[in-house]
């Protein structure tokens, strides 16, 4: 089963790869400022393909792992999902639960990064207004940012799915660190932020000893950026499915989104009002989950839901609650 994992997520990787060359070198070969519509027009795109792969799992997601009989299945749900109740004397109708199982995990997943990635993506805004960087610009550094992103996922959440694998406690750290996080943002959600980039130790210290463009200066800082917003998304994606494959393949679906979002955001970002409401109400659940999972198991469609509501309800009273207004 292992050389049939790393086939799978080498041949995921690549497709990956490919997209992301033809992105930069045709499609986004020159540089302009990205139109409403354009955004748009990719960012369903990205959702679309998305949810293409969701239908995958539902119907072939035992390709992932290798699964060819229900010794296989059971030592996978064992690993990733002791709570599956599956049946020996009915093969198929077990994979097909573990397929469901994974599908739902997935949609769960990719909404918690996309989530958390869309409330990130104001500080990037923020980021490319302390840099001054022309608005033409922008589609270059979110490409390499991205990239960059996709790299330091892979090596977080692969590293932390061998940490639970051998030091189950781990989940219990993550729960206490969101749920900080979730309360934090809460109380903190009213607060103006303000990124003066060129003051941060990071930028005075490659500005110090090297000499950068603001650019690639801007690329860097936004890494370092989602090196911290890390902290948050993976351990949120864990809560859902210990499959550190599931939480990969989310991650970088949500990720591979976030260019052509950022631009539809940029538009409109006056009009989310309580998304940062929305978040800590995630992350403060995420971080209950965890701490409780021992003792009481939410499954995985409960979560699903849960994240939905949170969602549909963050919106709709963006959308219809008005600002109160200072005289």
């Amino acid at each position: 089963m292992l050389t049939t994992e790393l086939f799978f997520l080498v041949g995921f990787v690549v497709f990956i790869a490919a997209i992301l060359v033809l992105d930069m070198l045709v499609i986004d070969r020159k540089a302009h400022v990205v139109s409403i519509k354009e955004a748009g027009t990719w960012t369903a795109v990205w959702i679309v393909l998305a949810l293409a792969f969701a239908i995958f799992l539902y119907f072939h997601g035992d390709m992932v792992h290798g699964i060819q009989s229900f010794k296989d299945l059971q030592a996978v749900s064992t690993r990733y999902a002791s709570h599956l109740k599956l049946n020996p004397d009915d093969f198929e109708a077990s994979l097909q639960q573990y397929r469901h199982y994974m599908t739902i995990s997935y949609i769960s997943g990719y909404l918690i990064e996309k989530t958390l990635s869309v409330d990130n993506l104001f500080v990037m805004m923020m980021i490319f207004a302390s840099f001054g960087i022309d608005k033409k610009e922008y589609q270059h550094a979110l490409n390499w940012g991205i990239l960059g992103a996709i790299v330091l996922r892979f090596v977080f959440i692969f590293a932390g799915a061998a940490l639970i694998s051998r030091f189950e406690w781990i989940l219990l750290v993550f729960g206490v660190f969101l749920l900080y996080s979730g309360v934090k943002m809460f109380l903190d959600r009213n607060k103006k932020e303000e990124i003066n980039a060129m003051n941060h130790p990071v930028v005075r210290f490659l500005n110090k000893h090297f000499h950068l463009t603001p650019l690639v200066l801007t690329v860097i800082f936004i890494e370092f950026c989602d090196l911290i917003f890390a902290f948050d998304s993976i351990p949120a994606v864990f809560s859902v499915t210990l499959d550190p494959y599931v939480v990969f393949f989310s991650n970088i679906f949500a990720i591979l989104g976030l260019r052509a979002l950022f631009f539809l955001l940029a538009a409109i970002a006056d009009k989310f009002r309580y998304l940062k409401v929305g978040v800590s109400v995630l992350l403060v659940f995420i971080g209950v989950k965890m701490l409780i999972h021992k003792y009481i198991e939410i499954g995985a469609i409960s979560s699903l839901v849960f994240i939905l509501l949170v969602l549909a309800v963050s919106i709709c009273a963006s959308i219809f609650i008005k600002p109160a207004t200072t005289e």
